[in-house]
């Protein structure tokens, strides 16, 4: 068969439920695709941009779901899946994930999504397919996945609370903080009356904690009318987070734990500078130092660790962009987001690179505001790339990225970095 007729059923299939939805006929279905009654159908069935668009909007349809049912089906599976059990894809998706493969690991979780035989097995599978789409910074795809899985009915507690867990990470990730939020109170309320009686299971309790307090984090500066209230949730909850998975660090063995008890911390450095506790100079000379004294991208640094510094280099950047001004907030910002950068480059983490740009651009608005001169925004061609990928997996940075694209000085090779080198 030729590998194209598939797709050219499936398009013929969306022509009729479009003249079915709209009682149209083919005529005035053509009129509306600007295409000839006789040839609605590209030759090629490789429709391109501008017929794709005209047709999701007969449908109704977003036109990426248009795209996918035309040349996946719209189904999760992929063409050409192996033929393996549940049990052997969940064999095969250890060894992808020790390669850090994650294209892979979406791969085999799709296949094992169509084998699976209960409401639980599918629900894996999503979990699975979602952490393969976290590992590739594709945080719209993990919504996706985690949406699927909390929707096959009646499952077992544990994994209906990974699942809402994941798809709080992911609306917190994505900026969208509201769902985050009420996601991370009913999952924190399950948890208050349902404490976990393994200990190793109290990491999940630590995972709501973060992920509640650093929602209120971000929503200390977007609702400034809740400043107060967001910003004492956030020490509540980053103070529990830290502290327990501090103990459990130590009662595990596990030190990654610390790394992520580390990133709390730094988070905490900003809330108190929010809540008027800690002088943001001093808070920004703080962070400044550790930084100079840690060597996160050394050889024995660990994936919590790396990222950790990562996060407090976004942490006091905030409390600069915010709180400083002049040469001293040049200087810190300079710092903060070249070893951001470097750090997010070293674990391929997109909502870092997010951060790092969107605070970038922020920061030459605000020299451009103070000064009055139209000072070039430079970047360079790894970073244009850069910037075009973060705009396909946040769509909230969309419009930033467009203005860096539209207004930026684009320079050759790499830029001096006064951070390290990622290597």
């Amino acid at each position: 068969m030729d590998a194209s007729e598939p797709r050219r059923q499936r398009l013929e299939t969306l022509l009729n439920l479009a003249r079915v939805a709209r009682g149209w006929s083919r005529a005035q279905l053509a009129r509306s695709l600007d295409r000839d009654p006789t040839k609605l159908v590209p030759e090629s069935a490789n429709p391109k941009m501008d017929y794709l668009v005209r047709l999701a909007e007969v449908l109704e349809w977003p036109v990426g779901e248009v795209i996918d049912a035309i040349w996946s089906g719209g189904t999760t599976t992929q063409p050409g899946a192996p033929s393996a059990s549940f049990e052997e894809c969940n064999t095969q998706i250890a060894d992808a994930v020790r390669a850090a493969d994650y294209k892979k690991v979406v791969e085999i979780s799709q296949h094992m999504y169509a084998v699976a035989r209960s409401a639980d097995e599918r629900a894996h599978a999503c979990i699975r397919e979602a952490a393969g789409w976290d590992g590739m910074g594709r945080y719209p795809k993990v919504l996706e996945a985690a949406r699927r899985g909390l929707q096959q009915g009646a499952l077992s507690v544990r994994l209906r609370l990974v699942l809402q867990a994941t798809l709080a990470n992911a609306q917190y990730t994505l900026w969208d903080l509201t769902p985050a939020l009420g996601t991370c109170e009913v999952l924190a309320r399950w948890y208050e009356s349902n404490p976990p009686a393994k200990r190793h299971d109290w990491k999940r309790v630590a995972y709501v904690y973060y992920v509640r307090g650093n929602t209120h984090r971000r929503l200390m500066a977007l609702e400034p009318e809740n400043h107060d209230a967001h910003a004492a949730s956030a020490k509540a909850d980053l103070t529990k987070a830290a502290d327990l998975y501090a103990s459990l660090a130590r009662e595990l063995a596990d030190d990654g734990l610390n790394g992520v008890a580390n990133t709390c911390k730094g988070g905490l450095i900003e809330v108190g500078v929010e809540m008027g506790e800690r002088d943001p100079r001093e808070a920004a000379r703080e962070m400044l130092a550790r930084l100079e004294t840690c060597d996160p991208l050394g050889k024995g640094a660990t994936g919590d660790w790396v990222e950790s510094y990562g996060w407090w280099c976004i942490f006091g950047s905030n409390i600069a962009l915010r709180h400083l001004r002049g040469r001293e907030l040049q200087q810190s910002m300079s710092v903060f987001t070249s070893k951001a950068l470097a750090i997010a480059d070293r674990l391929d983490n997109w909502a870092m690179r997010e951060r790092v740009f969107t605070i970038q651009f922020a920061l030459h608005n605000l020299m451009v505001d103070a000064t009055g001169l139209d000072l070039a925004f430079t970047i360079d061609d790894q970073e244009r790339s850069l910037i075009s990928a973060t705009m396909g997996r946040f769509p909230t940075f969309r419009s930033t990225g467009w203005k860096i694209l539209e207004t930026a000085r684009v320079v050759q090779g790499a830029k001096e970095s006064n951070g390290w080198a990622a290597t």
